[in-house]
């Protein structure tokens, strides 16, 4: 059996797990958003490889220079998702959310492009820059809409804005690990889908869902430590080609 007719069984197989499954989550890292312009953080072509995180993303760097960490990193991450749409893997979530099966979307990524393809219960593990808030009275603004000709911008009070997103240094916020769990041990299907599965908690959330009965589907350009461990498959490819082929083979059946 060729590599090609071994996808397309697997691909088959998600489609007939997605028919039958009552209760869909879904956990996305950095590699599902790669097609939309957005480098990850970590590995080859990666943000941190130009930068030390501890130098331009850590809270008390932020705290002690605003203007610097703007300059160098804000400003930049700005500019990458204002030209960000979502491509055929958020689209394919989306879908799989119009056809009753996704529940809820739990992302490492902070973009906000499953929102913005339609995904309706998205829980940001890791906040979202797709919004910036005032440090003082707390305002929100959408990314887009921020005018940067002044470094670090600032709130119609006077107030300095940063990222809603989590700096290292900062605690994951205690709802999104809270209706993370929850999620995980509540679904009967995890697809877990461009991320690498290393970050903790988030790597944990497959695990949950496997010791609470569900069945994990992996898709991603490579193995992780979840593959033959926690996951029942993996489909091997970049997640927009995969999910289109699911969402197709799924609509046949429903």
């Amino acid at each position: 059996m060729t590599i090609e007719m071994k996808k397309q069984n697997l691909i088959k197989q998600a489609a007939t797990d997605l028919a039958a499954a009552d209760y869909v989550v879904a956990l996305t890292g950095a590699g599902i958003s790669i097609a939309s312009g957005i480098p990850p953080f970590r590995g080859k072509g990666g943000l941190w490889e130009r930068f030390d995180p501890m130098e331009i993303a850590h809270i008390d760097a932020f705290m002690q220079d605003p203007a610097r960490v703007w300059d160098i990193l804000v400003r930049e991450m700005k500019g990458v998702i204002d030209r960000a749409r979502p491509n055929d893997g958020h689209l394919g979530l989306a879908r799989l959310e119009q056809l009753g099966k996704l529940k809820t979307v739990i992302t490492q990524n902070i973009d906000g492009l499953h929102q913005a393809a339609g995904n309706s219960d998205v829980i940001e593990f890791h906040g979202s820059f797709a919004w910036q808030r005032c440090m003082d009275c707390g305002k929100k603004y959408e990314t887009r809409k921020v005018d940067i000709s002044q470094i670090p911008p600032r709130c119609d009070c006077g107030g300095i804005l940063r990222p809603d997103a989590v700096f290292f240094g900062e605690m994951i916020p205690t709802e999104a690990l809270l209706r993370s769990r929850q999620a995980a041990a509540a679904c009967d299907l995890m697809l877990v889908v461009g991320t690498s599965a290393v970050v903790q908690p988030a790597a944990l959330m497959p695990v949950i869902a496997k010791d609470s009965g569900a069945r994990v589907v992996e898709i991603n350009p490579e193995k992780t430590p979840l593959t033959g461990e926690i996951s029942d498959y993996l489909i091997m490819g970049g997640a927009g080609e995969v999910m289109n082929r699911i969402v197709e083979k799924l609509e046949q059946m429903l």
